[in-house]
C-alpha cells in the first residue's frame, strides 16, 4: 500500500490545503493529514478544534484520514508507515527552506521520499497567516477558506 503524509499546522484551513489534499490523495492508496502539535507556537484553534475541522471539510474523500503529532515528521511518518511526505510550494522561498527539511529527512531515513506540489495559481498567495491576519480586522476571508469555517474563524477574534 502507498501511504503519503501530508504534514501542516492547518491553522486555520484554507482553500489551499484543501487543494493540496485532494490532490495528493489522489496519488496514493492512503493520505494521512497530520496536523503538527507544536508548543512553541500560539494557535488561533487547538489541535482537536483543526483535526474536527479537517474531518469536516475531507469527508468526500475516501482514502484519507486525519491525525496529529508532535516531535519530527520523519520519525511520524515511519510511526505511520508513510513512504511520501507530500509539501506544497507557494514560491521559489518555500522551495529553499523544504529542500533542506526534504535532504535532512531522507539521511534520517533513506525509505522516506519527499514529493513537491505546487499550489493551483489561484491559491498560490494563500497561507493559514493572511487569513488569520484579515479575520482579526473583520475582513472578508469568504475567498480563503471553506464556508463553513468562517464563523468558527471571526468568532475567535470576537472573544479576545
Amino acid at each position: 500500500m502507498k501511504r503519503a503524509i501530508y504534514p501542516g499546522s492547518f491553522d486555520p484551513v484554507t482553500f489551499g490545503h484543501v487543494d493540496m489534499i485532494e490532490r495528493s490523495a489522489k496519488m496514493v492508496d492512503e493520505l494521512v493529514v497530520a496536523v503538527l502539535i507544536n508548543s512553541a507556537k500560539n494557535p488561533l484553534f487547538s489541535v482537536k478544534e483543526r483535526v474536527s475541522m479537517l474531518d469536516e471539510i475531507t469527508g468526500h474523500i475516501p482514502n484519507i484520514r486525519i491525525t496529529s503529532f508532535d516531535g519530527l515528521l520523519i520519525d511520524y511518518a515511519r510511526e505511520v508507515d508513510a513512504s511520501i511526505i507530500v509539501r506544497g510550494l507557494r514560491a521559489v522561498t518555500d522551495f529553499e527552506y523544504e529542500l533542506q527539511i526534504a535532504q535532512t529527512n531522507r539521511i534520517v531515513n533513506s525509505k522516506v521520499d519527499t514529493v513537491f506540489l505546487t499550489t493551483s495559481l489561484e491559491y498560490a498567495y494563500l497561507s493559514s497567516t493572511i487569513v488569520k491576519e484579515v479575520a482579526s480586522y473583520g475582513g472578508d476571508i469568504s475567498h480563503f477558506v471553506p464556508e463553513q469555517l468562517i464563523g468558527r474563524i471571526y468568532e475567535k477574534y470576537s472573544r479576545e
